[in-house]
């Protein structure tokens, strides 16, 4: 499997949806697709992790699976808005890396 840039991921999720007349949905219905594959990941979390395993009727899902879902609608979301997901990123990691800096024990280096 090759490996793809932010920008790449976002082209080939446009290039997708570009093919269809209806388009990105709006960002009213995006988030609630949002919220619903966060859901469908919290379930499956939860049989593996929980203390509420599957019933015998529920098809197999994987985490994996659940991310890669949450992962084509967030790109959806972004794209729709115009949002460049690699900035986006960026911008949090500076936040990280400036305000919160000494919020968290760092593990000592090894010399």
């Amino acid at each position: 499997m090759s490996e793809k840039t932010i920008q790449q991921l976002q082209k080939e999720v446009d290039d997708y949806i570009g093919q269809f007349k209806e388009g990105y949905f709006s960002p009213l219905a995006m988030l609630a697709r949002l919220t619903e594959e966060l859901g469908e990941l919290a379930r499956e979390v939860n049989h593996y992790y929980g203390e509420k395993p599957k019933k015998k009727s529920e098809t197999e899902k994987t985490i994996e699976e659940e991310l890669g879902d949450l992962l084509f609608v967030l790109i959806c979301f972004a794209n729709s808005l115009q949002i460049d997901l690699e900035k986006a990123h960026d911008m949090v990691m500076e936040k990280f890396q400036t305000r919160d800096q000494n919020r968290w024990t760092r593990k000592e280096e090894k010399e």
